[in-house]
């Protein structure tokens, strides 16, 4: 084999193997059945009045969209999870976001699902739908919308309407979108009412069903405001907008048709300007992906070796490793998934026997941790994928920087503050996949959300918080007692242990991947054996943008 090829030799067969698939795929078996139950929306009595007005759902217009045997790589399904219990929930926040190819082409789909609360905007609406737009901005990716919506949420419209990141956001993006060059098409195949009217006619295409209704306001409100009464189709009916106002550009009579309007306007598309990254035809791993289930281990007291989930996610198993021998927590490398090069930077679960710095000593350094040549080498990779338009994948598995004497003394804030630097300032395309862990700074100098991934990906395994929930609880559970104690409380073992797991546990809900999700913190869950799929998805998006911007890193703390 050449020397780049990586030779995985770990037993998938023994007994920590068996038992680390076993819960990996109990875990997916729990999110798939979540799932299910989020792309039933408002469920069946919602979903027939939708048909009985003569309207497909949402998921049913996504499926007649996209190309025959293609998949939709869906984002921000778990969006409003567990959000909004007391007005009886958002499955999906209403709305069905995701990459999809029509004729070939890859665009970016945003579907109201009328079946939840009539496609009404909840605060977690909008900004799954901004999260999309800039999705969309960032890669240059073509966008559609389905409009199917209802508006505010009006018991909630506090939270929708005012802020950056509300309802004006959406129509602001679809003014800049067009600025730029983002081909927009909107079809209103339902209720288009009040600001939400703004979206379509802010679109380059504007589609409308027969049946449906655009207005800035409805007719009980304009009874109301103005005492004129009017029928909604009278008012805002697509006849209206098509021979009278002259707002849309294609009338349809039904969902079918709108739909193979759609696609032909799509079709008619020019081709994106050319891709600035390096692209060959691509090459299969040399190992199957369902084989990370038995790799890979959750368990903090518990080792694996990085390399052999690389192994498994890139093209032909091919790995660059750059600077191998030294900094050794902390992974780099140059390898090509799905054909595109990409520089990986990833966290090393394994424990590493390294020379103390300036010294003739060993030492061990722990897996998960980020200690000052690791973070020095892999600032300098970073540099150095920037130089040569490299898109970067970063794969978290990190317990943060290291701590304590040693590390201080050896400048670990300074290596620490370099790779972020690298990081923040990065120009190429920066995808994030959380495997396991991904804790305090150490999620920061991995390109954790607030630097500006283009994707953020999470396995069902990963935990997301500044620090793991043994030691939060144990930290919050101090506290929690000293409190106490200062009030004139006597506190017994039994009620330690008590303070203690409530603590904990309510901390462990907060670090799954679910409620990172429901906040859109990550754009997909994803099945570790599909990794692979997910970031091809994502640098194929990325390549549709040819624009890299002049690499400046300000002052490093050399």
């Amino acid at each position: 084999m050449p020397a780049s090829v990586l030779k995985s030799t770990v037993d998938i067969k023994s007994a920590a193997a068996q038992k680390n698939h076993r819960r990996i795929v109990d875990l997916l078996t729990q999110l798939k059945n979540e799932e299910e139950i989020i792309c039933a929306g408002g469920g069946p009595k919602a979903v027939d009045a939708q048909h009985k007005k003569g309207r497909l759902t949402g998921r049913e217009r996504v499926k007649k969209l996209v190309d025959p045997g293609s998949q939709f790589f869906e984002l921000g399904i778990y969006a409003a999870y567990e959000m909004y219990e007391e007005w009886g929930g958002a499955p999906g926040a209403g709305v069905i976001t995701g990459l999809v190819r029509v004729c070939g082409r890859t665009v970016m789909l945003i579907v109201n699902d009328a079946t939840v609360k009539a496609g009404a905007f909840f605060p977690m609406t909008a900004k799954k739908v901004i999260r999309a737009q800039n999705i969309a901005i960032e890669n240059r990716i073509p966008t559609i919308y389905l409009v199917d919506s209802a508006g505010i949420f009006l018991p909630l419209q506090e939270d929708v309407f005012p802020d950056t990141d509300d309802f004006g956001r959406v129509f602001r993006n679809n003014a800049v979108m067009s600025a730029m060059g983002i081909p927009q098409i909107a079809a209103i195949m339902g209720m288009c009412v009040a600001g939400g009217a703004y979206l379509p006619v802010m679109c380059d295409h504007i589609l409308m069903t027969d049946g449906s209704g655009l207005f800035l306001a409805g007719p009980a409100l304009v009874q109301a405001a103005i005492g004129q009464k009017t029928s909604a189709e009278e008012l805002g009916g697509a006849k209206i907008h098509s021979q009278i106002s002259g707002t849309v550009d294609f009338r349809e009579p039904d969902d079918e048709s709108c739909i193979a309007r759609i696609r032909s306007l799509v079709d008619k598309m020019g081709a994106p300007n050319t891709a600035p990254f390096s692209h060959t035809k691509s090459c299969d791993p040399l190992y199957p992906g369902e084989e990370i289930y038995s790799i890979f281990t959750a368990d903090p007291g518990k080792q694996y070796d990085m390399r052999d989930i690389i192994a498994r996610i890139v093209d032909a198993s091919e790995f660059d490793e750059y600077r191998a021998e030294s900094g050794e927590t902390v992974l780099c490398g140059y390898a090509r998934i799905g054909g595109w090069a990409v520089g990986i930077v990833a966290n090393q679960k394994k424990h590493v026997q390294a020379f103390a710095r300036g010294s003739d000593q060993k030492r061990m350094e722990f897996g998960g941790v980020i200690y000052t040549e690791s973070a020095e080498k892999a600032a300098r990779f970073i540099l150095d994928c920037n130089q040569n338009r490299i898109p970067l994948i970063f794969l978290h598995d990190v317990n943060g920087f290291m701590v304590g004497k040693d590390a201080e003394w050896s400048g670990i804030i300074r290596a620490g503050a370099k790779m972020v630097n690298a990081v923040a300032n990065s120009v190429v395309p920066k995808i994030s996949v959380i495997c396991g862990g991904s804790f305090g700074a150490g999620h920061y100098a991995m390109c954790g959300k607030a630097y500006d991934p283009r994707f953020m990906f999470a396995w069902p395994t990963a935990r997301y918080a500044v620090m793991s929930g043994d030691a939060a609880a144990a930290t919050l559970a101090e506290i929690k007692l000293k409190q106490l104690e200062r009030e004139g409380k006597k506190v017994d073992e039994k009620q330690k242990k008590e303070v203690y797991e409530s603590i904990r546990s309510r901390y462990e809900h907060q670090t799954d991947p679910r409620y990172a999700a429901a906040r859109l913190w990550v754009d997909a869950i994803i099945d570790p054996a599909q990794t692979r799929d997910a970031l091809i998805w994502a640098l194929q998006a990325a390549a549709l943008n040819p624009e890299i911007r002049e690499f400046k890193t300000g002052v490093l703390q050399t």
